[in-house]
């Protein structure tokens, strides 16, 4: 079996002090973002924009750690210059390994938390930012994000002790053992009985570490917030026309998706109410009804900026905390509907007309529809005035299932 070598090669040398740049980098960057408020519009995009650059750099140091997992498999490690001390070698081992395993599982936990959550922070490159196999999902995002805290606690542990150990050979023992990393200097004679560092039981006793981390962190979140936000249906109630003609909703959608920092990122109402009167027969100005929905304002969502969006730069919903669309339906002569009415949204009446498709089978009626409203004419989102920061186009997407009360 060939010897070990008694330093370390450039590849690996490069790769170590790349790494050590990026924590270097990405450590205090999550700080400060994670720091940073997010009341107002400029405060929001200050922190996305120092989030997404931490973002784009995790990714890149995952795609390093992989490379360099990959070489530890394959090449050895330079032998211990000190061999005979048995425990130091094996806690030397052992903190090598956690970190190896820390390097790839700090950016994975980060990357899961980004793909479970819509609407903040893009990861800056043309690829998707979703993962396969990884929903949109507020559980597995507390999760995920619970989980890369909890890791990330255990790299600066792991950090400490490898720095404290880089320390020690270089201030008490004065070997050359950081000669070997910093200079590429050879170190130690040649020792037959001493093998590779390669800390196959350190890493293994590791992994038991980072799994018994992660039960701990599952085990100890809270409920899911998306649970109480979907207990409600849709549509709670429906208002009956006086001339038999209203209908009740019985399910539906109001959504609507914008594009934010390059990404299409997409919201949804949670409670909502509609007053819907219709019938197959227009009356004498060709109206065959009127719809008014009334949508809580609070009940909104959007991904990790639930919050933010609620705020007084956004749907303001403590001042605002309903809006109203009004509106008469109307048929139009080469098939499709129309809603033409007024929308009225954070004190700012807008005219809308909202084209729909509509289905009646059996005293059900099932219409979708979409619209494209400018947010800026609501105020909504005002100190965002950069399309390619928040998009100013907003698609609104309406869908619902009604039925025709008996007689």
């Amino acid at each position: 079996m060939p010897q070990p070598p008694a330093a370390y090669d450039a590849t690996a040398r490069g790769l170590h002090w790349l790494t050590a740049a990026m924590i270097a980098a990405l450590v205090p960057m999550g700080l400060v973002a994670a720091g940073l408020p997010e009341e107002t519009s400029a405060e929001i995009l200050a922190k996305a924009r120092l989030l997404s650059l931490h973002k784009t750099l995790g990714v890149a140091l995952l795609a390093v750690a992989l490379v360099r997992l990959g070489r530890a498999l394959a090449v050895p490690r330079p032998r211990p210059l000190h061999p005979e001390r048995r425990l130091e070698t094996a806690l030397a081992e052992g903190v090598h390994g956690a970190l190896y395993l820390a390097l790839v599982l700090v950016p994975v936990s980060g990357w899961v938390h980004h793909a479970a959550t819509e609407g903040f922070a893009p990861i800056l490159w043309p690829l998707p930012q979703g993962l396969p196999l990884v929903p949109v999902s507020d559980r597995l995002a507390a999760a995920a994000g619970a989980t890369h805290a909890a890791f990330t606690l255990v790299l600066y542990a792991t950090l400490a002790l490898h720095v404290a150990g880089a320390l020690k050979h270089a201030l008490i023992d004065r070997d050359g053992t950081l000669a070997r990393m910093t200079t590429g200097r050879a170190a130690g004679g040649p020792v037959g009985s001493a093998r590779a560092g390669r800390p196959w039981l350190a890493t293994a006793l590791a992994a038991g570490l980072w799994a018994g981390t992660f039960a701990t962190v599952l085990a100890t979140l809270p409920p899911a917030p998306e649970a109480v936000a979907t207990a409600q249906p849709p549509a709670r109630a429906a208002a009956e026309a006086a001339d038999g003609a209203g209908w009740i909703v019985e399910d539906g959608e109001i959504a609507f998706t914008v594009r934010q920092l390059g990404t299409e990122v997409s919201g949804r109402f949670g409670d909502w109410t509609a007053a819907i009167s219709y019938t197959e027969s227009p009356d004498a100005d060709g109206r065959h009804g009127h719809a008014e929905v009334t949508i809580a304002t609070g009940s909104v969502t959007i991904g990790s900026v639930t919050a933010q969006a609620r705020g007084p730069d956004f749907f303001a919903v403590e001042r605002f905390p309903e809006a109203v669309f009004a509106a008469d339906l109307v048929a139009l002569p080469g098939g499709g509907h129309e809603a033409r009415g007024t929308l009225t949204l954070k004190g700012q009446a807008v005219p809308v007309t909202l084209p729909f498709t509509l289905e009646i089978a059996g005293g059900t009626a099932t219409a979708a529809g979409s619209v494209t409203l400018d947010r800026r004419a609501f105020g909504i989102g005002a100190g965002q005035t950069y399309p390619a920061t928040l998009g100013f186009e907003v698609e609104v997407l309406v869908r619902l299932t009604a039925r025709r009360p008996e007689t």
